[in-house]
């Protein structure tokens, strides 16, 4: 049986780790999912909580974020780390951190193709299906009393 990749997932300090985060937002978002770079970078980015995914060589594999309004955003694992717990660990985090603020509940926009993903965390969507970066997106709310 192959081994199970090892990793651990921590929260950022964006004035070490920007440089890192940067580089797997570029990868996913810019390069494999072609969003305009202008459209990737935004000044909230510093004031956020971040954590990242770092595999046992230092490498940085997946990132996500938790913005002072409750919103989770950025998550991007990569290619060659999906399907290995990677998203559900940085979630967890994530979730973690907003419990821990006292929020009691949490938004996203989540592509289309990761509905379940987000469905099976707890995620509820709502409205309709829209394009952002000319990708589908819906919005997903988590109300923490309902889980």
């Amino acid at each position: 049986m192959p081994e199970t990749p090892r990793y651990l997932v921590r929260p950022a300090d964006w004035r070490v780790d920007e440089a890192a985060i940067a580089g797997v937002r570029r990868e996913v978002f810019v390069e494999e999912q072609s969003v305009p770079e202008a459209l990737e970078w935004e000044a909230l980015d510093p004031g956020c909580a971040w954590f990242i995914a770092q595999a046992e060589g230092g490498e940085i594999v997946g990132i996500v974020r938790l913005t002072p309004d409750a919103r989770i955003g950025r998550m991007a694992v990569l290619a060659s780390w999906r399907r290995k717990g990677v998203g559900t660990a940085l979630l967890t985090a994530a979730l973690d951190a907003a419990r821990r603020q006292g929020l009691s509940s949490v938004r996203l926009s989540a592509q289309t193709h990761a509905l379940a993903f987000y469905a099976r965390h707890g995620f509820q969507p709502e409205g309709e299906v829209y394009q952002d970066a000319g990708i589908p997106h819906i919005a997903m709310t988590l109300n923490f009393k309902d889980i």
